[in-house]
């Protein structure tokens, strides 16, 4: 009978399919944009490992998660190569997409919840640090293709990650093992933005008087 994995293999491939979703989630805005193969690939690049670099930068763990490790790298590389091939020939899977940058959110906030939480940050930082790790990238993406970015806007995607971050650390305080709270805090994000895109869900927005 074939063994389970380890929960940090596991977790590994995962981190690497984030990357690959938020890659051609980048590579697709590019495209949008009109830019040329290396523009494309730099938003590529900016969206799938940007949250990662940016929490990397903040806490000052050096080196770099994608210059310690070329996997990420990698998983860039091929991301875009098989986003333009498959646009090419293909139409644009929009909802599978939709659903797979949720998930992408998810992991990416939770991971970088817990890698705040080993640098020993008090719960603020840890969920700053998660959420900029989920997010950071689709930031960066907006901001260098010229729109306002998502997490300025109506659309829960940071809240919905900063939702399952705080179960996340609650599920911890409560002394449930990491996998359990990394698996809850996981849940309440991915769902949380699918029922955003399902239900049309969004914040409300306060205007000026007149």
């Amino acid at each position: 009978m074939s063994k389970l994995l380890p929960i940090s293999t596991l977790l590994y491939w995962l981190d690497l399919l984030g990357v690959a979703v938020f890659a051609a989630s980048g590579t697709l805005a590019g495209l949008a944009a009109r830019l040329d193969i290396l523009g494309v690939l730099v938003l590529a690049s900016s969206t799938a490992v940007g949250g990662g670099t940016i929490r990397d930068v903040l806490l000052g763990r050096y080196p770099i998660f994608w210059i310690k490790d070329s996997g990420p790298i990698y998983a860039v590389l091929t991301a875009t190569a098989f986003t333009l091939l498959w646009v090419h020939y293909r139409p644009i899977p929009m909802n599978a997409l939709l659903i797979a940058d949720a998930l992408g959110l998810a992991l990416f906030a939770i991971s970088g919840a817990q890698v705040a939480e080993k640098a020993g940050c008090r719960l603020p930082v840890v969920v700053l640090m998660g959420t900029l790790t989920g997010a950071g990238g689709g930031v960066l993406r907006d901001l260098m293709s010229a729109k306002i970015p998502l997490i300025l806007r109506q659309d829960i995607y940071a809240s919905a990650a900063i939702a399952g971050i705080l179960v996340y650390a609650l599920l911890r305080k409560a002394n449930v093992p990491t996998g359990g709270a990394f698996a809850g805090g996981f849940i309440t994000v991915a769902l949380t933005r699918l029922a955003a895109i399902n239900y049309g869900l969004e914040l409300p927005v306060f205007s000026l008087p007149q």
